[in-house]
């Protein structure tokens, strides 16, 4: 296997498991919309968010991320993913300050390769070829 398809493929598996965690978090909001809110207020300060807001957030995220994982025009894709994701890293960034006080706290550090993730994504989207548009 030459270096162009080792990245290839490496870029796509990066790719698919982004996508997955995105996938998970974008069905919260149809499947667990209470949930969701919660999340709303607790990272993002927004009080009281509506299950049709939390409807609507969701679809724009599921076109978002169907376009991410087919490599649509990556620049764009890739780097609103990316943005989402770092938005989402840093609003919890009370969890990494305080790492050990609850048993969940330590799952948010995981954010943090994955915030690599969508950056090298991002960085080298040109050499992301396998199973793209």
């Amino acid at each position: 296997m030459n270096g162009h398809t080792r990245t290839a493929t490496s870029l796509l598996l990066l790719r698919l498991s982004v996508f997955v965690v995105m996938l998970v978090w974008t069905l919260d909001k149809f499947i667990n919309p209470k949930h969701a809110a919660r999340v709303y207020e607790m990272f993002y300060f927004v009080p009281n968010i509506s299950e049709v807001a939390l409807l609507v957030i969701g679809g724009a995220e599921m076109l978002l991320i169907a376009a991410f994982v087919v490599g649509w025009r990556k620049r764009w894709t890739y780097g609103a993913v990316l943005i989402l994701h770092a938005v989402s890293t840093l609003s919890s960034y009370k969890q990494y300050l305080a790492p050990f006080e609850y048993s969940t706290n330590l799952l948010f550090f995981a954010a943090w390769p994955m915030l690599a993730a969508c950056f090298t994504l991002y960085y080298l989207r040109d050499l992301d070829t396998r199973l793209t548009l």
